[in-house]
């Protein structure tokens, strides 16, 4: 239950909680399913994500980023929403393919980046998910547990990974069954509600009428999150009725 002074929303996200149908888009636009969904609770939003992030990178980001720490007392709900990357293929492993960005000198590291992009369509059909399932579940739970130590019951939500038609990972996603089935029975055990973003998006995402990428998502599809994002958050014990004010 939300307290009157809990009035913040904390979202940790990757990419598809703020690209649009042309790119990313600022955390305050109003299009993007963070922001409809704490619109329609009468709450402030605070985003913490970045284009790539697993649900390691949320480990990380509750326990270093101070955004986090200054969001987290007066916050009403967390959600988690990852788990795409973690389950999408990856050629190199997530060390290594982040090291990209730092090579040096620039020609070696253009190189390399060319290189790595050619070779990912190609390799993913055959490549392991980014990150394997039990570390998905296992970051995710050291989270949550170090949240609820923080504030004890406060509602959380956790997301199932979302589809892709994306070349660049030549349209491939057989990871994503080994991640679902790892999130479902530690939500289970935590009793968080899951909110399944295939459900929401597929129709738009599959039927070509996303982002041209392939991987993330029209406005339609933010709109279809935000309405099972707030069924996962009165599910989760927030009174969505009585939130505004």
């Amino acid at each position: 239950m939300c307290s009157e002074r809990a009035r913040t929303l904390l979202v940790f996200c990757d990419s598809l909680s703020y690209y649009g149908p042309t790119g990313g888009l600022p955390s305050d636009d109003p299009r993007i399913w963070p922001n409809i969904v704490a619109d329609q609770l009468g709450w402030r939003l605070e985003l913490i994500g970045r284009i790539g992030w697993t649900s390691r990178d949320v480990w990380w980001a509750a326990t270093q980023d101070p955004r986090s720490w200054a969001a987290l007392p007066g916050a009403g709900a967390v959600i988690f929403a990852t788990s795409g990357m973690d389950s999408l293929p990856s050629p190199l492993p997530t060390a290594l393919r982040e090291m990209i960005r730092y090579v040096r000198p620039p020609w070696l590291r253009r190189w390399v980046r060319d290189g790595y992009g050619w070779a990912q369509p190609r390799l993913s059909p055959v490549a392991r998910a980014a990150l394997p399932p039990h570390l998905t579940v296992e970051y995710l739970e050291m989270t949550r547990a170090a949240i609820d130590f923080n504030r004890p019951g406060i509602p959380m939500v956790a997301s199932l990974p979302s589809v892709h038609i994306a070349d660049t990972y030549g349209r491939a996603h057989h990871g994503r069954p080994g991640t679902v089935a790892a999130l479902t029975r530690w939500a289970a055990e935590h009793r968080v509600p899951l909110v399944d973003l295939k459900a929401a998006v597929a129709e738009h995402v599959l039927g070509g009428r996303g982002n041209p990428d392939g991987i993330h998502w029209n406005f339609e599809a933010h709109q279809a999150v935000a309405e099972l994002m707030v069924k996962g958050l009165a599910e989760a014990g927030v009174h969505v009725a009585d939130s505004r004010g």
